[in-house]
């Protein structure tokens, strides 16, 4: 794998081109798994587009599609183990699936439920985080607090290209790189931090170059090709374990959808740039052309897989929809573990002025 370095060349890491041909090294993977993580792909992007069309129907509220970063999330999180720390932000559920989320539970936070904070017993993840590069500073407190503890673990953040021009960006990298910490900046550069382009963010060519400054290895990958992914995951996860201290990733990837159900994206963005990444450089289509031309996927496994992820969704839809709906009292219990006197009072007021207690 070619690493960052300062020599004027960002190379863009690679292993299938855009028509899912080899050019590069294959990562050690069975058949088998190459087949599971292209199922979660598909399940997921369906997850995806279903998710939008519930808030359209009114049946949820506003919702961050990550339509186009399937690669990115799902060959990443192939590294991560269960005793790893996550951050993640809100347009990474298909990772967070793929890891083992709850699918159910990954819709309750845009239905506004109190349960969309509530993590799984024995998932070291934390809620994801709504302010922009928030996690990335938690991330760096529990690699540090590993490593202090001589834990063999790895903490990992996610977010977007938007995140780095927030301070709390630079903190951590500066923080993270002097102490060494066992730290993973992955950031899914996916051109657009709402409606402005990645080159009106920055005057630097790419993101991955700024591991220099903080005196850390960085690797730019093709986001959209899921062993380049795995491949520079792997990489940083080792460097991690073995005390080699953080690495910035930047997976160049595209953001299909609009930024959340509230942003109309035609306002902003040129139609035919969305369809070069759409029709050429879709992840899935990539996996796909691969794994036919291997000969290991076929037209009826792909109508399998489709009417598997139905299933799957509209279960989890069901679910959720029928799960039992908050009380708006319980607002006031999920900020502390123990009620501070202000929010004691600010319950006792909701429930004075027609609040339902349960």
């Amino acid at each position: 794998m070619q690493t960052y370095t300062w020599n004027g060349d960002y190379p863009l890491y690679r292993v299938l081109d855009e028509n899912g041909v080899v050019c590069g090294q294959l990562p050690s993977l069975s058949d088998d798994k190459i087949i599971e993580m292209y199922r979660w792909m598909i399940i997921t992007r369906y997850f995806d587009q279903r998710a939008v069309n519930l808030q359209r129907q009114g049946r949820t509220g506003t919702y961050a599609p990550f339509s186009g970063q399937e690669a990115a999330q799902i060959g990443s999180f192939a590294l991560i183990e269960k005793d790893d720390w996550l951050f993640t932000s809100y347009r990474d559920l298909a990772g967070l699936m793929y890891y083992g989320f709850p699918m159910h539970q990954s819709l309750f936070f845009s239905m506004g439920h109190p349960f969309g904070g509530h993590v799984p017993e024995g998932m070291n993840v934390l809620p994801y985080q709504i302010i922009i590069g928030a996690q990335i500073l938690h991330a760096v407190g529990t690699a540090w607090a590993s490593k202090l503890k001589g834990e063999n673990r790895v903490s990992v953040t996610y977010f977007g290209d938007g995140a780095t021009s927030q301070g709390d960006f630079h903190e951590a990298l500066n923080f993270a790189s002097v102490y060494k910490a066992p730290v993973i900046f992955f950031c899914q550069n996916n051109q657009w931090a709402i409606s402005v382009p990645f080159q009106r963010q920055m005057a630097t060519p790419t993101i991955a170059q700024k591991a220099l400054a903080y005196g850390m290895e960085g690797i730019r990958v093709d986001g959209n090709d899921i062993f380049a992914v795995y491949n520079a995951m792997k990489r940083a996860v080792e460097r991690g374990r073995a005390g080699e201290g953080p690495t910035l990733i930047e997976a160049v990837t595209y953001r299909l959808g609009s930024h959340t159900t509230a942003d109309d994206p035609t306002r902003y963005r040129d139609a035919n740039e969305l369809m070069e990444w759409k029709d050429k450089r879709d992840p899935i289509i990539r996996l796909r052309k691969f794994l036919e031309n291997k000969g290991i996927w076929n037209e009826s496994m792909q109508k399998d897989a489709e009417q598997q992820a139905k299933v799957l969704v509209d279960e989890a839809i069901a679910a959720a929809e029928s799960f039992p709906k908050p009380n708006p009292a319980e607002v006031f219990d999920y900020v502390y573990s123990t009620a501070t006197p202000d929010l004691v009072e600010q319950k006792a007021k909701f429930l004075q002025h027609g609040g339902r207690e349960r």
